[in-house]
């Protein structure tokens, strides 16, 4: 089996989705729905040939799920995120005061609220739930040991954390979550945050000047 991962920055502030593909399986997982994702990952999946049967939401706020109903709408994907972000993802209006007057936003229905430590089956592979808190009340990330790779959101970044001035944001929980959660995960795993480039585990226990590990 072969796992593909595109990178597919969309959306106002070049959020970055990932789209992943096993062509073999004719299967398909997007992980976060910035506005306009669905324009980009649709001829990928024509391409190669896959169904998307998931969208996993690395946390509600606007810029990661602007895109969620019309993929829902086109894909009849099922939506997996972490309940403490209920209220930004099914009543998303609560963001547009933090928002340009252009930008609308859309309800998305939940098929599952995942929780810390769960086992989540896709892509003939299992994907371990990390509830990593303190950007947003209901991060969380996304981890394959056996490809290993995590999509983190925006609790890390390369040489950088998620901001924690939003509401329901913590610096405190943060590095709490950051040390319990992401720096025990094995050195070698790749980080694909939720804005920039990819990076390590071991390069940010190394070098991130706000969480040393």
């Amino acid at each position: 089996m072969s796992l593909k991962i595109h990178v597919l920055p969309a959306g106002p502030i070049e959020t970055n989705a990932y789209l992943l593909t096993d062509a073999a399986r004719g299967e398909a997982v997007l992980v976060d729905a910035p506005g306009d994702v669905w324009a980009e990952a649709r001829p990928i999946l024509a391409r190669e040939g896959c169904k998307l049967t998931e969208l996993w939401l690395t946390h509600g706020h606007w810029d990661h799920m602007q895109g969620a109903a019309e993929v829902v709408k086109a894909t009849g994907a099922k939506v997996s995120a972490h309940a403490d972000d209920k209220v930004l993802l099914e009543t998303p209006g609560v963001m547009e005061v933090f928002l340009p007057g252009t930008i609308r936003l859309h309800p998305v229905k939940t098929d599952r609220w995942v929780e810390q430590g769960e086992v989540v089956e896709a892509l003939g592979r299992k994907w371990e739930v990390r509830h990593v808190p303190g950007h947003c009340p209901g991060s969380v990330l996304f981890w394959c040991e056996a490809e290993g790779v995590a999509f983190s959101g925006d609790a890390i970044f390369q040489g950088s954390v998620g901001r924690t001035d939003f509401p329901g944001g913590s610096m405190a929980v943060l590095e709490k979550s950051i040390r319990g959660r992401i720096y025990t995960l094995p050195d070698k795993t790749v980080l694909y945050p939720g804005h920039g480039d990819a990076t390590s585990v071991a390069a940010e226990k190394a070098t991130n000047p706000f969480v040393r590990g």
